[in-house]
């Protein structure tokens, strides 16, 4: 018997629709308490604004740390030969023989020796490297092939051997005629490269489903499931990677998630996540997007560190016998990617994981065929992410519920539950109260001519311009990570790309804080967003 996992429709529960308010409830009560506290007092004003600055200051130390520290671990792994490490697996006792005394010292080879003696004691129990297939869906809607085509490629181009690779491509109907030329363009150009190459359209408008990515993938995903029992190939074996149609892994990305899919006994009971870097078209963005382009790269780069707190984020892979069991992603919900994890953590009743993995898939960074539509098209991007607030309620139905029907133990669940609203709550209000805060406990109180408040925003002053240390070191990171500058670019561009982050003030309040409490509201007012407002791909010639 299946698990209900889907996002209820229609009329919700009080306590549901208490927990879709909470998200906006506390961000703007956070906000108003300054203006409160400032206007009875501004030393308790002072107090708490210096509370969520002194907060701020750790976490930008923090980002610091961990964008250095995440980017050394993802360029090591990079060096890795991950196809001789899966080769290895096939015979392990021969391979530990080989490499045991060995003093080589790159990224986890200590692990691998340990994975070879384990696995040469145990002899059965795990897959062999020549019995792994790979099936990677593509969602389209209505991009062309000098968008799908790189993408592809980038497929093609695996040290993964292609004949064990599925190549799904899921059209929507909707996309019209063009999309059904382009995909069938692209499955005779791709025919007999990989094991097979399906074209999977999804029809328009099927009962129970929103418009969005999430049903796409899960047509596509009961295709695939379809496809591989017919050709009696073990369910158990498969790995499912889900790509946008921007998407383009590195050549090592099969070879790293079939090699720890193998290595970790529990591997039906965990997704395998990559570095998600917005870098594909950075040099031709302008510069709003860029920041929020190489600013969103820094997060995926410092999550991949925290494995406690990692969920699925954009591209990902899974076990499709996992999928399979799960009826694969939500047919409900804009943000698929991110609610995946709750639907696969309450499936699994707690035992699930999200495992990291150090290689990038690159995306592209949005750009759209005026500055002024790139700015709009970015806000639509952003706070298409930021709904993923609408999980706190999904989450939270099922934690505070009797003890004989939570899924899983409320010590477990409370922190991920903590975690996720603690998040969504500061990326509506630490922009505007870092930049505006520290003027308002002597605006809310002019009367009080106290030291406190006279002085507050200079001192607030002082407290950025240490945490623009941060900011300082991701700059310097940023530089290392941009792909090679183009040759229609001069050398004048790099400059730009150091300049740009004097907007990143801008950016921040308007794509992280009003982007998110436009979302936060919705869900607040019960205005559910139920259409996946596609980001629009273009090629700047």
């Amino acid at each position: 018997m299946r698990k209900n996992l889907e996002i209820p429709q229609g009329k919700r529960t009080k306590l549901y629709r208490f927990l879709e308010i909470l998200p906006g409830l506390l961000s703007y009560s956070a906000i108003i308490l300054l203006f409160l506290l400032s206007w009875l007092d501004p030393v308790i004003g002072a107090i708490y604004l210096f509370t969520i600055i002194s907060i701020t200051l750790v976490k930008a130390v923090t980002v610091a740390f961990r964008t250095v520290q995440g980017y050394k671990v993802i360029k090591q792994a990079e060096r890795v030969d991950w196809r001789r490490r899966v080769e290895d697996l096939e015979d392990p006792h021969s391979a530990y023989e080989r490499l045991h005394d060995d003093e080589n010292r790159s990224y986890h080879f200590s692990e691998h020796v340990e994975n070879l003696r384990m696995m040469s004691a145990i002899e059965e129990g795990y897959p062999k490297p020549k019995e792994i297939y790979h099936a990677t869906i593509m969602t389209a809607y209505d991009e062309g092939e000098e968008i799908l085509g790189p993408s592809i490629e980038a497929v093609k181009n695996s040290t993964f051997p292609n004949e064990r690779i599925i190549f799904a491509l899921a059209y929507e109907e909707r996309g019209g005629e063009a999309m059904e030329k382009t995909a069938k363009a692209l499955a005779k150009k791709y025919k007999g490269v990989f094991k097979d190459f399906l074209l999977v359209k999804h029809p328009d408008g099927l009962h129970g489903e929103i418009i969005g990515k999430g049903p796409n993938l899960t047509y596509a995903g009961e295709a695939v499931a379809e496809y591989i029992e017919k050709k009696k190939i073990p369910v158990g074996n498969v790995i499912v990677t889900s790509l946008d149609s921007d998407n383009r892994m590195a050549a090592k990305y099969l070879d790293s998630v079939t090699y720890e899919f193998i290595t970790h006994p529990n591997r039906q009971h965990l997704s395998y996540q990559p570095v998600s870097l917005f870098l594909n078209n950075i040099w031709d963005a302008p510069a709003p997007s860029r920041v929020i382009a190489v600013s969103n790269s820094f997060f995926n780069v410092i999550s991949t560190m925290r494995p406690h707190a990692l969920r699925n984020f954009a591209s990902h892979s899974q076990p499709l016998e996992a999928l399979e069991a799960m009826n694969f992603w939500s047919k409900r919900t804009i943000v698929e990617d991110g609610h995946q994890y709750w639907r696969s953590l309450f499936f699994f009743n707690g035992d699930y994981a999200v495992l990291p993995i150090r290689i990038p898939i690159y995306q592209d960074a949005v750009i759209d065929e005026t500055f002024w539509k790139t700015v709009k098209a970015q806000f639509v991007q952003v706070r298409r992410w930021y709904y993923g607030a609408s999980d706190v309620a999904y989450v939270g139905t099922k934690l505070f519920t009797r003890r004989e029907n939570r899924l899983v133990p409320f010590r477990k669940l409370f922190p991920k539950f903590w975690r996720l609203l603690d998040g969504h709550v500061t990326l509506a209000i630490l922009a505007p109260i870092v930049a505006f805060g520290g003027w308002v406990p002597m605006i809310m109180n002019v009367s009080a001519h106290t030291m406190v408040a006279y002085n507050l925003p200079n001192t607030v002053s002082i407290v950025e311009t240490f945490a623009s240390i941060g900011l300082i070191v991701s700059i310097l990171v940023s530089l290392r990570m941009l792909p090679k500058r183009p040759e229609k670019y001069r050398k004048g561009k790099t400059l730009l790309m150091v300049l740009q982050w004097v907007l990143m003030p801008i950016t921040a309040i308007l794509y992280q804080s009003i982007a998110a409490f436009y979302s936060q509201t919705r869900l607040m007012l019960g205005k559910y967003m139920e259409k996946f407002d596609v980001t629009k791909k273009i090629v700047k010639k």
